[in-house]
């Protein structure tokens, strides 16, 4: 693929290493760079930056922000942000928010691993900056620990071990994420509430004002950005608060007014899985069925 004049596609570990102006990786799939000794005009101010492998950013104390993505992650109390590949990064706009440590791996480097089958189980690496994980000082100690036993395997001469046991350290880091990640949706429980409050009445908005008769059912894509988060990120919190993905949650909220207009109205079936967005009044009969185990009319009926 070649790059833009806007978009540096870097494909390659050690084609990173060589712009960051650092010596050849000691493994060409894997690598940990220390920003701190990175001169920042190594890279072009306005330039994005497209790799061809995960990154995984641990700050353990930082004073500033980082533009990544579409926004801006305040590292102030230390964190981790998550990348997967093809995803767009922007450079540092100052140094003063340019340091912290950064781990790359390439997916041929877990490929034979059963990591290499369940890394997009980690839905962190598909969440957007302002997303990012913030961590307790102790959990800033169990980051820091992994991050310097990679190091320091990575410094050892690679023998037939030394991929394994990278791999399983990886895995423990992402592991690890998973919990914190857990951790701070339960943490952030006021915060998170305004956003399935915000949610509902989203919802109720779209149906309320007629946006179903004209451009169907709400999809995730639509609520994710009007919400202003990743679809993995909002599905994963609503899974966490639920126990409903997204879908499921819209899926939730359809139901309900269903159950809502034959209950209060005349309408036919027809009209009602119209008026909710369904281009078929069988694919509406069936999700309500699925999900009440009763058909539309047999509920109606219930109430005469």
């Amino acid at each position: 693929m070649q790059s833009s004049p806007e978009i540096n596609h870097i494909n390659s570990i050690s084609q990173l290493m060589r712009l960051l102006e650092l010596p050849a990786p000691s493994h060409p799939l894997i690598a940990l760079v220390d920003y701190h000794y990175v001169p920042i005009e190594t890279f072009p101010k306005g330039q994005k930056i497209s790799l061809d492998f995960y990154k995984v950013s641990f700050k353990s104390a930082f004073t500033g922000q980082i533009k990544y993505g579409q926004g801006y992650y305040d590292f102030e109390e230390g964190g981790l942000a998550f990348l997967k590949p093809r995803q767009l990064v922007f450079p540092p706009e100052d140094s003063a928010s340019y340091e912290g440590i950064a781990l790359y791996f390439h997916p041929d480097f877990i490929r034979n691993y059963p990591l290499g089958k369940t890394i997009s189980q980690y839905g962190f690496f598909a969440y957007d900056v302002a997303e990012a994980l913030f961590l307790s000082a102790s959990e800033k100690e169990i980051i820091a620990g992994l991050f310097t036993s990679i190091a320091n395997e990575l410094k050892h001469h690679i023998d037939h071990f030394s991929q394994d046991v990278l791999v399983s350290q990886l895995e423990l880091l992402l592991n690890y994420s998973n919990r914190f990640y857990n951790r701070q949706f339960i943490t952030r429980k006021a915060v998170n509430s305004d956003i399935i409050t915000t949610l509902d009445r989203l919802l109720a908005a779209y149906f309320d004002e007629g946006n179903s008769l004209k451009n169907g059912l709400p999809s995730v894509k639509y609520i994710s950005n009007e919400l202003k988060l990743s679809q993995r990120y909002l599905s994963d919190m609503l899974r966490s608060f639920t126990g409903l993905n997204t879908q499921q949650y819209i899926q939730h909220t359809v139901i309900e007014k269903a159950k809502e207009k034959l209950s209060s109205t005349n309408l036919s079936v027809s009209e009602i899985a119209y008026q909710l967005g369904f281009e078929h009044s069988q694919s509406f009969s069936k999700l309500f069925k699925t999900r009440t185990h009763v058909s539309p009319l047999a509920f109606r009926q219930s109430f005469n």
